[in-house]
């Protein structure tokens, strides 16, 4: 977990807490509650479609495109979040990426998000919008400097990050991506994703920082 905690507890971090805020008209608490749901949920979401051949090289393939690796969305997060609307750019790779990561279930992503965190849906979906690039970028610039080119690598990376949260993300994530298949509501889900958080540890314990 250190790279993503180093990240966050950065002044970087404090960018995209504070710009997402600002940009969405939200109170900070609101903002870092959906964070520490969002970004979890995401990476998990990542590392279930890597489970197979095919979906490491495609992820891999993603990460390797220009759009990602090189960090320009980080380096120019300010940028993004410090003019009076987001990046229209940022929230359409957002929204595909998320198309890509739940399968045509992003909605059901948004809705257990919002239960969660108390935000209405726009802004649970704006919200992962821009958390969904901001992870790419990441993983794509870590991608390269680790020289991560294979599934294993990529597994790996993505299971240290997501840390000691890791399997029971990964299991919330498989709920969202074959919703239409289970018996799972979307106040289960919400349910979930909130006693995840009531832990310090992990990237939700992180985020809760911010309010400190």
């Amino acid at each position: 977990m250190s790279g993503i905690s180093d990240l966050l507890n950065s002044d970087l971090g404090s960018q995209l807490v504070n710009g997402a805020s600002n940009q969405l008209g939200l109170d900070k608490k609101s903002t870092v509650g959906a964070l520490g749901s969002a970004l979890p949920l995401i990476l998990a979401a990542m590392k279930n479609n890597a489970v197979s051949a095919e979906g490491s090289q495609n992820l891999l393939g993603a990460l390797g495109n220009s759009k990602h690796n090189s960090g320009g969305l980080m380096d120019n997060l300010s940028d993004i979040l410090g003019g009076s609307s987001i990046d229209n750019d940022v929230l359409e790779d957002g929204g595909k990426i998320l198309g890509h990561l739940f399968g045509g279930q992003e909605e059901t992503a948004v809705g257990s998000i919002s239960k969660s965190s108390g935000l209405n849906m726009d802004s649970s979906m704006n919200l992962l919008k821009v958390a969904a690039p901001f992870i790419m970028s990441y993983l794509g610039k870590k991608t390269l400097e680790n020289k991560v080119n294979d599934q294993a690598g990529l597994d790996d990376m993505l299971g240290g990050l997501l840390g000691s949260q890791g399997t029971n993300m990964q299991s919330i994530a498989s709920m969202i991506q074959g919703f239409d298949s289970n018996d799972s509501s979307l106040d289960d889900l919400a349910g979930s994703l909130s006693s995840g958080l009531g832990s310090d540890s992990g990237i939700g314990g992180m985020l809760k920082g911010f309010l400190k």
